[in-house]
């Protein structure tokens, strides 16, 4: 007898594992970049922050001319006298005093310098003084007096005036007779020179002047009065 063989079955690949239950697979997209702003955004942009700034500037120039704008101080000469006077040899030589106010109108302490006080007679400077530095607060009125001594100097023809003088002691109620007294002309120049700074930041210079025009009587000296 002749053995028989028998064939081997064959072979099988494995199996894959069983899916595992409840597992999920994600898979991450790559991020896009940003896009670049169009133009159109920049133009829009620059358009808001230009009229931002326009608006800032208008309300800034509004408050400066409104409340803060520089202005000049007021001077106010409130009398006039000459304490001495005297005429000796067709020359005259008297002291003169003069009492103002200042006014500073401003947001700002007023700081002044370089000020100065003259006299002129027939177009000539006889006196001259420097007023000294100070402050003025803002909005506030300070009082000042200036005071010398003026050196001799030659009487033009003295102007006669007529005016009315007293006959009889107070004259309340009583007539009046007039006299021609000889009287002399000078004028006074005050200037106030300094400087206001504004939101402590801008400074200003401010400037102002007072003229005044004193008629004085020759013969003893009187103030008749002044215009200013």
């Amino acid at each position: 007898m002749t053995p028989t063989t028998t064939p081997n079955p064959p072979l099988q690949p494995p199996l894959p594992p069983p899916p595992m239950a409840g597992r999920y697979v994600t898979t991450t997209r790559p991020k896009r970049p940003p896009r670049p702003p169009s133009g159109r955004t920049n133009l829009a942009s620059c358009v808001v922050a230009t009229i931002f700034l326009i608006f800032i500037i208008i309300v800034i120039l509004i408050l400066y001319f409104m409340l803060f704008k520089p202005q000049d101080p007021k001077i106010a000469v409130n009398s006039v006298k000459l304490p001495s006077f005297s005429v000796v040899n067709g020359t005259v030589n008297f002291t003169f005093a003069q009492y103002a106010s200042i006014r500073n109108p401003n947001r700002a302490t007023f700081s002044h310098f370089d000020s100065t006080l003259q006299l002129i007679y027939s177009g000539n400077q006889v006196g001259f003084i420097f007023i000294p530095a100070g402050e003025i607060d803002a909005g506030r009125t300070q009082n000042m007096a200036a005071t010398f001594s003026v050196q001799s100097f030659p009487l033009y023809s003295p102007v006669i005036n007529v005016g009315p003088t007293v006959t009889n002691g107070d004259g309340v109620g009583f007539g009046y007779g007039l006299r021609i007294q000889p009287t002399m002309e000078i004028e006074s120049k005050l200037e106030m020179v300094g400087r206001v700074r504004v939101l402590h930041f801008f400074t200003h210079r401010v400037k102002a002047n007072a003229g005044c025009r004193v008629a004085i009587v020759v013969n003893d000296g009187s103030v008749l009065g002044f215009h200013c």
